[in-house]
């Protein structure tokens, strides 16, 4: 509405009930416009219910948070372009691209992470460097080196969740000048001179970039980047056997010998600096756990990174968390981007830890009825600084992959399908119970449902996805240790906390001491 002492003369105006003149499209009248309502609310119906998720009312928040997060996510797009904002950020970065698109791959979106895929690499250099940004100018030249790996992952990710072989057939000479890019970048580390002395912990590293903000005052070479650069060439091996490349051959030794060498650099930098965390970069030692949840997701490393070692940062950074959030430390700021950090807890077998955090993230979400969070939070809401763009959508990415591992998340270390590693007691005791349906995998669309009755767990493994080498495998949804299972009536074998299931459909019932 808008209000006017001269009222138009167009066929189109009505007048509203506060004297206002409500302008209407030619030919529309009153059901012109509640058609056209109607239908953008049907489409957007659509847009948010290709997967479906139904928790109990107790935890409304969670499902409220995914559908308004993937929702302010598609609304951020410009054209192909996947952006952060619509503010600030009013471009579109590979980073940020790349783990946004894993979030609306899994929520049923994969045309628009095809359409990203496809603008973004025409704006790959000659000499396979792909860009860390692209804007209305074009691609931005400055050197981020986690950007080469990103795309590569982009583009198998793609794969894993459509299995449309034709896009990664299209952009295979995309992959290959990206690998031959990053590997000149690892042997600028590989000469004489960093085989001995203090060099020795950057041999076969990429050299030091910006990619990671902290270090934009002055590049450092960044596990960041080799995290994405070993995602990367581990993608790329992958998209190479998918298509009988005979470079797969090739790019697994590459994956093997980079990823040894960034071991061994990590190893040097824990002992030369008496360190018992894994550190964000080479130069500093420092501890920046938001950054080295790449190395479990999308990284993949959990299973063969120091045990010891990457349980200690997580641990470290939770304390820390926790004096935070109880308010006995005292802090003025942060970046929601440590939703991350919730996701990997649940991979680390950390439930409880997990919805500590979020409890904590869930309090920054302002105005609290949005469901959203800034790139900035602050603990007085009033402070008058930088808040980036609010809602930003690489954050809320992040609180989407991290919720939807609480479901299901793929487990590189043995194959599996892992489900319910998230999911609370009062889920499963509280009606409805958990029900997920066509969450998207790398195994295909996965639909079950979990309830408590008494001492007992049910979960309905509906038929739709392939089965995973490692099985499916069923995370005990609770606190306490399990007395027996079975699967479709049958006994089964139980690891700890886990049920393992080699046939699907099925049934799988979990009984617990009374």
């Amino acid at each position: 509405t808008r209000p006017t002492s001269t009222p138009s003369t167009g066929a189109g105006n009505q007048p509203g009930s506060d004297g206002a003149i409500t302008t209407l499209l030619p030919g529309q009248g009153e059901r012109g416009v509640s058609a056209q309502l109607e239908k953008t609310q049907a489409e957007w119906r659509e847009k948010l219910g290709r997967v479906s998720i139904t928790l109990p009312a107790s935890a409304s928040r969670y499902t409220q948070t995914m559908r308004t997060q993937l929702a302010d996510i598609l609304i951020n797009r410009d054209g192909p372009a996947i952006q952060p904002g619509s503010r600030s950020y009013s471009r579109s970065w590979i980073r940020d691209g790349s783990l946004t698109s894993t979030a609306l791959l899994r929520l049923g979106h994969p045309a628009e992470v095809k359409d990203f895929i496809d603008w973004f690499a025409q704006y790959q250099y000659d000499n396979g460097k792909i860009p860390c940004c692209v804007d209305e100018h074009g691609a931005t030249p400055v050197p981020e080196n986690d950007s080469h790996g990103e795309f590569i992952y982009l583009v198998a990710e793609y794969y894993r969740h459509t299995g449309d072989k034709a896009e990664l057939e299209k952009m295979w000479p995309h992959v290959a000048q990206a690998v031959a890019y990053m590997d000149s970048l690892r042997h600028e580390r590989m000469t004489s001179q960093y085989t001995v002395g203090a060099n020795r912990p950057f041999y076969g590293l990429l050299p030091q970039s910006i990619s990671h903000e902290g270090y934009s005052a002055k590049p450092m070479h960044s596990y960041w980047d080799d995290f994405f650069a070993l995602r990367g060439f581990k993608d790329a091996a992958f998209i190479a056997k998918v298509l009988d490349n005979p470079d797969a051959q090739s790019f697994a030794a590459l994956r093997n010998n980079f990823r040894a060498n960034l071991f061994e650099s990590i190893r040097q930098v824990v002992v030369n600096r008496h360190i018992d965390y894994i550190p964000g970069s080479v130069e500093l030692a420092d501890f920046d756990p938001t950054s080295t949840t790449i190395a479990v997701s999308p990284g993949g490393e959990a299973g063969r990174l120091p045990g010891p070692l990457l349980m200690r940062t997580f641990d470290r950074y939770f304390q820390d968390a926790r004096l935070r959030a109880t308010g006995v430390k005292p802090w003025d700021a942060y970046t929601p981007y440590e939703l991350r950090t919730v996701g990997t807890m649940v991979r680390l077998g950390q439930r409880a830890k997990a919805h500590e955090l979020l409890d904590f993230f869930f309090l920054g979400q302002r105005p609290a009825e949005w469901h959203q969070w800034a790139e900035v939070v602050y603990r007085d809401p009033k402070t008058p600084k930088f808040i980036g763009d609010m809602p930003h959508t690489w954050v809320g990415s992040d609180y989407i992959r991290s919720f939807l591992d609480m479901l299901a998340y793929e487990r590189e270390s043995d194959s599996s399908l892992v489900i319910g590693a998230g999911i609370k007691d009062d889920w499963v005791r509280q009606d409805p119970g958990v029900r997920v349906s066509n969450l998207s995998t790398d195994y295909g669309p996965l639909s079950y449902d979990m309830r408590a009755i008494g001492p007992v767990v049910t979960v309905n493994l509906r038929a739709g996805i392939e089965l995973p080498p490692g099985g499916v495998v069923v995370s005990s949804p609770l606190d306490q240790p399990i007395l027996s299972a079975f699967v479709d009536g049958a006994p089964n074998a139980v690891n700890g906390s886990e049920v393992r299931v080699r046939k699907l459909p099925a049934i799988v019932t979990i009984r617990y001491p009374k």
